[in-house]
């Protein structure tokens, strides 16, 4: 019985413009530490699981950088996407090859744009969901323990324990609730929900029987693609079957509907990086609070995130503001509206002049 680690690596991280872009999303940057979210991602997976089982599922724009960035994997297990289907697409691709190399294997699926600061803890809770899962008869995610009654994030509802798995608990999951308001999510947190993170772990052909129930819209055509593994119709078949793939969540399609969800309260410190006010709490920080990466020189200011390419900034009297003054773009905005930057790149999208920016 084996372990393999599947990452989702095709998101573009709109949210962490104009840093984060199309062509190079947040994924392959490093906004936290000196190593890039997808290096720190295999890097603290390597321990747990060898590099020959550890596949990463991106797309065309992103294949030769993504390679470029972990050359300590096969090349092979760099597998594109023809297309954007969603996770439960991408998801399943990954199960179906891995399904193929080893039908009794147990998968666990991560985000590559994550940021987690205890490496241990996250190997910890990670090894006892494998566990789970291996017992059958589980879907396993983790639920994180929540920092804040954050109003953006995935909430799951814990039901009663099914067990102690390498020393921690599993609880049923009951119910998966996605980015409440203000009022519920600090309800949730005080009747001891935890955050969905997106980090599942199954048993491969337990997760494609769940498919074939849940999913058969997207179970058929990954089952043709699956078919053709190891002949010489192998990429003519997946180009051709992929892109008609209905797009679908793996969250929405499988997580929420499937009646045999485990959950390991996990206590180590999570973050999707999900905008410039998340990395302004995470990264490394001046005795102002202030992260720096470039040539600053300030008078007075404090909790302030300065990213600065080029030429050196100068800040005076300025607090909780974040700068990104890159050759091509610049942007300024506060730390609380730092969630609206998805906006802007929105509104972007619709100025053809604006284009090479995106």
């Amino acid at each position: 019985m084996s372990r393999y680690v599947s990452i989702l690596a095709g998101g573009s991280g709109t949210r962490l413009w104009p840093l984060s872009r199309s062509r190079r999303p947040k994924q392959l940057l490093a906004l936290v530490g000196d190593r890039s979210l997808i290096q720190a991602t295999v890097d603290r997976a390597l321990p747990l699981v060898p590099a020959e089982r550890i596949l990463v599922i991106t797309e065309a724009s992103h294949a030769e950088d993504v390679s470029a960035q972990l050359p300590m994997l096969p090349p092979e297990n760099i597998v594109v996407e023809p297309a954007r289907r969603g996770t439960a697409a991408a998801v399943g691709l990954g199960a179906a090859m891995i399904a193929y190399r080893d039908p009794d294997a147990t998968m666990a699926s991560l985000h590559s744009d994550a940021a987690i600061l205890d490496d241990e803890a996250f190997r910890r809770c990670l090894n006892a969901a494998f566990a789970v899962a291996e017992a059958g008869g589980w879907l396993v995610t983790l639920g994180i323990e929540p920092s804040s009654p954050h109003t953006g994030m995935g909430y799951i509802e814990l039901g009663d324990p099914i067990g102690s798995f390498e020393g921690l608990v599993a609880n049923r999951a009951v119910r998966f609730v996605e980015k409440p308001d203000s009022s519920t999510a600090q309800r949730f947190v005080q009747e001891g929900y935890v955050w969905n993170p997106g980090i599942f772990i199954w048993k491969v052909n337990f997760l494609r029987g769940q498919y074939a129930r849940l999913l058969p819209e997207i179970d058929r055509p990954l089952r043709q693609i699956a078919e053709a593994f190891g002949t010489q119709r192998e990429q003519e078949t997946l180009q051709s079957i992929y892109p008609q793939i209905p797009v679908q969540t793996i969250d929405y399609g499988i997580m929420e509907r499937a009646d045999c969800i485990a959950t390991i309260r996990s206590a180590f410190q999570w973050s999707d990086v999900g905008n410039w006010a998340e990395i302004l709490a995470l990264a490394p920080h001046d005795a102002n609070g202030n992260v720096v990466r470039g040539d600053h020189t300030q008078l007075d200011t404090h909790q302030t995130l300065v990213y600065g390419t080029e030429k050196p900034v100068f800040t005076v009297g300025l607090h909780d503001i974040v700068i990104v003054d890159l050759p091509d773009a610049l942007l300024v905005c506060s730390r609380d509206h730092a969630e609206q930057v998805k906006q802007l790149v929105e509104e972007l999208q619709h100025d053809p002049r604006r284009a090479s920016l995106l």
